[in-house]
């Protein structure tokens, strides 16, 4: 009897992705680290093939775990590669001057989020003179594409065979804890998002935390990441909105000219560049 056995390549790739998606979830829990239970309830995975996927990670120094309570956590060879990525790409780098020019316009809080597969995670805060803040985001949250400002920002920037799979993906947990935010309560905002160039959160998370957010890309057009400014609902009237709309849809176009002039560099020239702008020293003899 001939039975079909996938090619050794097939085999190859699938632990690929299997080791990755260890990583990606170490990584969502990197202060508190990860058990070996929860992992294979999270993944899927037997304990065997969980356990020699985390000991080929240790092998290659990306995943550690602790002696005393067993926990899973990112390793010294995670570090030496964010920081080698972050020499090309260093989002916060690019973003800065972006992020405290809206706090400063607006007086109240300033996001930026990235998209992590069919979530969006909030890198950093800058928070305006406002006294009164909303604290329906912090850094570190993890929410569905559609939920917030800048998530909804991304999710409506996406090709709409992805923006349909995304939502496909999120539709049990965006209908269990986020009821506003289902995919046909998102839909209309969506298309509004399309038509103005910024998202509109009317208080779909925290009734009394409204937010604008709009979302910039990579040159190939991919989206990179999403900033928004959140304020209580009496301080985002309509004209408000679409003040500060305008004024991220401003920023946002600062943000994609750098991230291509970035993109165009050889990394050792957008190292140097990059420490240029945190130093405030200009090129050396031998730069020029």
């Amino acid at each position: 009897m001939n039975v079909d056995t996938p090619p050794v390549e097939s085999i190859g790739a699938q632990s690929v992705d299997r080791a990755l998606g260890l990583l990606s979830l170490i990584g969502r829990n990197a202060s508190e680290g990860v058990n070996l239970s929860v992992i294979v309830a999270d993944t899927g995975l037997s304990r065997p093939t969980a356990r020699r996927l985390l000991l080929a990670l240790m092998r290659a120094r990306m995943v550690e775990q602790d002696a005393k309570n067993r926990r899973y956590f990112l390793g010294q060879e995670t570090y030496v590669l964010g920081v080698l990525a972050a020499q090309r790409f260093d989002l916060m780098d690019l973003t800065r001057d972006s992020l405290l020019r809206l706090a400063e316009l607006s007086g109240d809080t300033v996001f930026l989020s990235v998209r992590r597969d069919a979530y969006s995670v909030c890198l950093h805060k800058e928070e305006g003179t406002f006294p009164i803040r909303t604290n329906a985001l912090q850094v570190g949250h993890r929410h569905p594409l559609g939920v917030g400002a800048g998530s909804l920002a991304m999710l409506a920037a996406l090709p709409a065979a992805e923006r349909a799979e995304v939502l496909g993906r999120n539709a049990d947990v965006l209908g269990d804890g986020f009821p506003d935010c289902t995919p046909e309560a998102l839909a209309p905002h969506i298309d509004e998002a399309a038509v103005r160039g910024y998202a509109l959160n009317p208080g779909l998370v925290l009734t009394n935390s409204w937010a604008v957010g709009a979302a910039f890309r990579t040159p190939d057009g991919n989206v990179a990441g999403a900033i928004s400014i959140a304020a209580i609902d009496s301080r985002m009237g309509p004209d408000r909105q679409l003040e500060l709309g305008a004024a991220l849809r401003l920023e946002m176009e600062k943000i994609e000219k750098r991230i291509e002039q970035t993109f165009a560099l050889p990394a050792s020239a957008g190292l140097a560049q990059g420490r240029r702008r945190k130093t405030g020293k200009g090129p050396s003899d031998n730069e020029k």
